[in-house]
């Protein structure tokens, strides 16, 4: 990762607004980088922005109705989208907070929304029911693409960061149990507490493939992806699946425990949206999502998640700076 990266988001929110400025009046592109695993119901919708422009690409076409999940990331994903896209004069509505794969998926078939941010190997796993973990990341997002495209959907372009799960402890619990690799589990059986949100327990990227792949037969805590980091701290479970991408992870304060045998796959993001409703909002559309997606490394998306995470700024405001300080504002 590049040095530029580190200094590429501040968190504190009056800083951030005069950095991002500086850096865009600069030339300078902030980059970053995504999983889908909550089953919450709740949904709210946001309205196009009083700023849409009349013109651009966008002027005249359709409005459009985008999703996300429930988890800061995929809100902060659900905003990049949609305030560039209004940028460019299109008429985007936002339903945040819709819940899991499992969940958004449907509300994409049924046509209540045309199109959502998702990651590739999770699509792979809790949609298309695929046991067999691909090979690489160009694999999974190929193997997607054919899914979904036999269902009247398209994946847009992916991006560079992939945010999969990740099994974290304390550097001391670590220490104490020689804690280096998910396989190291499998002496300690179901003395060692694991908790995850509950479809962690059933997908082929979660519990069963730990246990498939390396022997390891922990006492599983259902958790609630918001209380995962106050879990392991709090001592409820000693280790606690977590995204690759959490701001969290910036702290130094956690172990991660490797991952050789990929059973938590590969998780780029790449929209998922309806064919007809491409076609009928032009290039520029798919241009812009793509623009966005190309800027979002793991360092930029792991900046973003901590300043909504941890710092509680709105993924509004974040992905507006954001989108700012790269000329997509």
């Amino acid at each position: 990762m590049e040095d530029s990266d580190s200094i590429m988001f501040h968190v504190a929110r009056g800083r951030a607004v005069a950095a991002l400025a500086a850096l865009a009046a600069a030339g300078v592109l902030l980059s970053a980088c995504g999983s889908s695993k909550s089953s919450s119901t709740a949904s709210s919708t946001s309205s196009p922005t009083p700023a849409t422009p009349a013109s651009g690409p966008g002027a005249g076409k359709p409005a459009v109705t985008l999703g996300d999940k429930n988890f800061a990331e995929e809100n902060i994903l659900g905003q990049l989208y949609a305030q560039a896209l209004r940028a460019k004069g299109y008429t985007v509505n936002l339903k945040s907070e819709i819940g899991s794969t499992e969940l958004i998926y449907k509300a994409l078939v049924a046509g209540q929304i045309d199109a959502y941010p998702e990651y590739t190997g999770v699509l792979l796993s809790a949609v298309a029911e695929q046991t067999k973990s691909p090979t690489s990341a160009e694999q999974a997002y190929a193997q997607a693409k054919a899914f979904v495209e036999k269902h009247g959907f398209t994946l847009l372009e992916q991006t560079p960061f992939f945010d999969t799960n990740v099994l974290i402890t304390p550097p001391a619990y670590a220490s104490a149990h020689k804690l280096a690799s998910i396989a190291d589990l499998k002496p300690l059986g179901k003395n060692v507490k694991l908790g995850g949100p509950p479809e962690f327990a059933t997908r082929t990227e979660g519990l069963p493939g730990i246990k498939a792949a390396y022997g390891a037969d922990p006492t599983f805590v259902p958790v609630s992806i918001e209380l995962s980091y106050t879990a392991l701290e709090g001592g409820q479970v000693q280790v606690q699946n977590a995204f690759s991408t959490d701001g969290q992870l910036l702290s130094g304060k956690f172990k991660e425990l490797a991952d050789p045998k990929h059973v938590f796959g590969f998780q780029n993001v790449a929209p998922v949206i309806k064919k007809s409703v491409l076609s009928a909002e032009g290039p520029a559309f798919a241009e812009t999502m793509n623009k966005v997606s190309s800027l979002l490394t793991i360092r930029a998306i792991q900046q973003m998640n901590k300043a909504v995470s941890i710092e509680k700024q709105s993924a509004e405001s974040v992905a507006k700076e954001f989108l700012k300080a790269n000329g997509l504002g």
